[in-house]
């Protein structure tokens, strides 16, 4: 099934578009992969400041206490 579209309007830099063109790369399909990229991104950030705490306390175990399973390692 194919994905729904939406027109949009977007304000970009004179330069890009006219060198966009030039090289035929699409503008629509770019600005949805970079639109995308952001995404993640802003996802990545979020989910590292919500689970910090989590982060903090694991690495702190882990100086403490070493790796749970260290013993198992073949390296």
């Amino acid at each position: 099934m194919a994905q729904q579209r939406k027109p949009t309007n977007l304000t970009l830099d004179i330069d890009i578009v006219a060198e966009a063109k030039a090289l035929g790369v699409p503008l629509s399909q770019a600005a949805e992969t970079g639109i995308s990229a952001a995404i993640a991104e802003a996802k990545a950030t979020a989910w590292k400041r919500e689970n910090a705490e989590a982060i903090k306390a694991t690495n702190e175990y882990v100086e403490a206490n070493g790796l749970p399973l260290e013993k198992h390692r073949l390296f």
